[in-house]
């Protein structure tokens, strides 16, 4: 008969295999220190990696919480990272992010940020990251003239678009694949 320990330690065995825990997110290494990823089994459905991709992006939102990155840039890199992760050639991946809307903010230099919200821009290395990647960022210029922000305001990774609905229409006419959320 299996003594009190013995039952207790193979209990507490078996509880332990049951718990899963998932393994920590990773960044890179398309966008290094941002957009990190989990690891998904090497079956899962999935891009093929010898196709050339146009992915484009609308981003609109921004959190109200002006030290904070942006959630949707960061799904940029986030969807870079996952594809080079599973082996998907950056060269094979063109990708663009058309932004409009409260999202113009996250756009501006750190001198820009500082002069309209008081700290610099958080958002400065993950555009940086983005441009070294390749992304293309279009930023609407009707909102850019509603919103007050000069293009000398904007970082250098940006492009002044007509509008966001000219950047879409333009994207899509050039086989662009719109990621609609």
């Amino acid at each position: 008969m299996p003594t009190a320990f013995a039952l207790t330690f193979s209990l507490l065995l078996l509880v332990t295999s049951l718990c899963v825990s998932p393994a920590d997110p990773v960044t890179g290494p398309a966008v290094e220190g941002y957009g990190p990823v989990y690891p998904v089994a090497d079956d899962a459905f999935n891009l093929v990696n010898n196709h050339h991709y146009k992915v484009s992006k609308d981003l609109s939102t921004s959190d109200e919480d002006n030290s904070k990155l942006n959630r949707g840039l960061e799904s940029v890199a986030r969807f870079l990272n996952m594809q080079a992760r599973s082996g998907t050639p950056m060269n094979q991946l063109e990708m663009a992010v058309v932004v409009h809307g409260k999202a113009a903010k996250d756009l501006l230099t750190d001198t820009a940020y500082q002069s309209r919200f008081g700290i610099s821009n958080p958002n400065t290395g993950l555009l940086a990251g983005l441009d070294k990647a390749g992304v293309t960022i279009y930023l609407c210029g009707q909102t850019a003239a509603h919103r007050g922000v000069d293009s000398k305001e904007l970082n250098t990774s940006v492009t002044m678009a007509l509008s966001a609905m000219t950047a879409h229409v333009q994207l899509q006419t050039e086989g662009y694949t719109l990621i609609p959320f």
